[in-house]
């Protein structure tokens, strides 16, 4: 595979990495098990089990372990076609994937924020033409 196409792969199976990692560790579906594991990361007793259940609570964490599935899915190996491009890979892999997942959670704080500012002006506007009017 000639470096160009292991630089399109990387970019292209960073998506899939995110969006997995972004919908368990964000997302409406995966709530109750999030939330369960949130807990027992918080507290349980021993140091195993609640580093264990973290990873599903962080995306970053999780993404680890999602980019290491896709590897073994793919075969895809960045640089060498060792070990050693397997652990490029991965980490090249968490690193473009949770750049998405940055841009991804900027863009929905920005519509959320658009959202919200437009409710307050139709507050506003509902509020102008619907007071009484003085003579």
């Amino acid at each position: 595979m000639t470096l160009y196409t292991q630089i399109i792969w990387l970019f292209v199976l960073a998506i899939p990495v995110a969006c997995v990692a972004w919908t368990v560790t964000h997302e409406e579906i995966f709530r109750e098990p999030r939330e369960y594991c949130q807990k027992q990361s918080q507290k349980s007793k021993r140091l195993f089990k609640r580093k264990f259940f973290y990873i599903f609570t962080c995306e970053y964490c999780f993404s680890f372990y999602v980019s290491i599935l896709f590897l073994i899915i793919t075969d895809y190996h960045l640089l060498f076609t060792d070990w050693r491009g397997y652990l490029i890979a991965v980490f090249s892999l968490v690193w473009i994937a949770n750049i998405y997942m940055s841009l991804f959670f900027n863009i929905r704080i920005g519509i959320k924020k658009e959202g919200l500012e437009a409710k307050v002006k139709e507050k506003e506007l509902d509020e102008i033409t619907s007071s009484p009017k003085s003579p």
